[in-house]
C-alpha cells in the first residue's frame, strides 16, 4: 500500500529519508501500513527490500507512532529464522550500539541499525555456507575468502536442491572515474555469480558451476555484460584459478568500451556537417542524437540510437513528423531503420554523408505514409 508523507509521522519520514539518501547500496521500500487493524491510523511500519548477494532480502521495520523514543522492531525473513544479529560477534566496522543508545531525534539512527544488521547477516550467511558438508564447496571456499567483498548464500527450502551462490566483484577499477562527466550515483560494479549445487562427495573433475556476469542497469548505457561471452570453465578448474583470466579479459572489454564513447562522439559530430547542429544528444555516453531535417515543405526530426558496439552494430534510426500526429495527438513515427548504407570501416563523415543521401528518399516515402495514416503508433 503507498504512503503519502501526511500518513506518515515526521520523526518516521526523516529516519527513512535519511536511510534512503544515505545508505551505500539502492534500498526499495515495497510497502507502509499502519499498526491498527483498519489500516486507517498513522503509517509507522514498512517493508524494507535490502539489496544481498545480487538479489533482494525483505526485511520489516516495525515503529511505533505513539512511543517515539521506542526503538523499532525489525523482523526476518522465514527462511532467517536462526538469524540473531545481536547474540553474534559483530563485524569490525559496525556500530553494535544502535539500539541501546536509540535517539529517535537522530535521523541517521536507522541507517546505523539497517547497516549493522546487513554486516551482521554477511556474516551469518558466510557461517552457515562454511557449515555445508561439502568438500567441493569447503575447497573453494578456502581459495577466494581472502578476496574483498564476496557475498554468500545459502538456500533451501521444499522440493528445491541445496545451493550456494557467490556474489564476487570483479575488476579493481573505478568505472565512474573512467567515464567524462559521469552521471552514476553509485559506484558501477560488475560481479560474477556462482551457483554450486550442494553435494556430499567430491569427485576427481567435478561439473562447472553455473556462471553469470551481473552488473547495474545503469552501466548498460555504457557497457552492457550481455555482450560479454565468458571464457569456459575447465575440468578440474576451481574458481580462483577462473577469475584471474576472467578479470583480465574483462578488464580489456571495459577499457574499449569506454573509448568507444569518443567514438560514438565523433560520429555525432561528424552528422552536424550535413543535418546541422542536433536539436538534442546524449552529452555523456553518446548513445542518442536527433536532428531537425526538411525535405521540400516537409520538416521532420530523425533520432539516431547509437548501439554500445559502434561501430561494429550501426545506429538505428526513426523518422518524427513536425506537421502529422495520430488520434492521440502524437506524433507520427516512422518504423526503425537499418537498411542504409553502412560500413563500419566508413569514416564518420562518409558514414554521415550516405545516410543523408538515403533519407533523401526515405523522407518522401515516410511523408506519404504520413499522409496516407499508414504510420502505425
Amino acid at each position: 500500500m503507498a504512503a503519502g508523507p501526511e500518513n506518515v509521522p515526521p520523526f518516521i519520514a526523516a529516519q527513512l529519508s535519511h536511510l534512503l539518501s544515505h545508505f551505500r547500496l539502492t534500498l526499495k521500500v515495497e510497502q507502509m501500513w499502519s499498526g491498527d487493524k483498519y489500516n486507517s491510523g498513522p503509517f509507522d511500519r514498512f517493508s524494507l527490500l535490502i539489496p544481498y548477494c545480487l538479489d533482494f532480502i525483505k526485511w520489516d521495520v516495525i515503529f511505533d507512532a505513539e512511543s517515539p523514543s521506542a526503538a523499532p522492531d525489525v523482523i526476518f525473513g522465514p527462511e532467517d529464522e536462526d538469524f540473531h544479529p545481536f547474540h553474534m560477534q559483530p563485524s569490525p566496522e559496525s556500530n553494535n550500539n544502535s539500539l541501546s543508545d536509540w535517539n529517535y531525534k537522530d535521523p541517521s539512527r536507522l541507517l546505523t541499525l539497517i547497516q549493522f544488521l546487513r554486516d551482521q547477516y554477511v556474516l551469518y550467511q558466510r557461517k552457515r555456507v562454511g557449515e555445508v558438508d561439502d568438500d567441493r564447496l569447503k575447497f573453494e571456499i578456502s581459495t577466494i575468502l581472502s578476496r574483498e567483498g564476496i557475498e554468500m548464500h545459502m538456500s533451501s527450502g521444499g522440493e528445491k536442491l541445496e545451493e550456494v551462490k557467490f556474489a564476487v566483484p570483479l575488476l579493481d577499477m573505478n568505472i565512474n572515474k573512467m567515464v567524462s562527466c559521469c552521471p552514476w550515483r553509485y559506484s558501477q560494479k560488475i560481479y560474477l555469480q556462482v551457483v554450486y549445487p550442494v553435494g556430499r562427495k567430491y569427485t576427481s573433475a567435478p561439473s562447472a558451476p553455473r556462471l553469470k556476469l551481473v552488473s547495474s542497469p545503469e552501466l548498460k548505457a555504457a557497457f552492457s555484460i550481455d555482450d560479454v561471452k565468458l571464457p569456459p570453465w575447465l575440468d578440474g578448474m576451481c574458481l580462483a584459478e577462473y577469475l584471474p583470466n576472467l578479470e583480465e579479459y574483462l578488464g580489456k572489454q571495459v577499457l574499449e568500451a569506454v573509448s568507444l564513447i569518443e567514438v560514438r562522439r565523433h560520429f555525432i559530430e561528424a552528422l552536424a556537417s550535413p543535418f546541422g547542429r542536433p536539436v538534442e544528444a546524449d552529452p555523456v555516453f553518446c548513445r542518442k542524437a536527433t536532428f531537425l531535417a526538411a525535405s521540400g515543405v516537409f520538416t521532420f526530426l530523425v533520432h539516431f540510437l547509437i548501439p554500445t558496439q559502434f561501430p561494429k552494430q550501426q545506429p538505428s534510426i526513426m523518422l518524427q513528423s513536425s506537421q502529422h500526429f495520430n488520434s492521440q495527438m502524437a506524433p507520427m513515427k516512422s518504423r526503425l531503420i537499418s537498411d542504409y548504407p553502412w560500413s563500419p570501416r566508413w569514416e564518420p563523415l562518409l558514414m554521415a554523408e550516405r545516410i543523408c543521401e538515403f533519407l533523401g528518399d526515405e523522407a518522401l516515402n515516410f511523408k506519404r505514409q504520413c499522409s496516407e495514416g499508414q504510420v502505425q503508433q
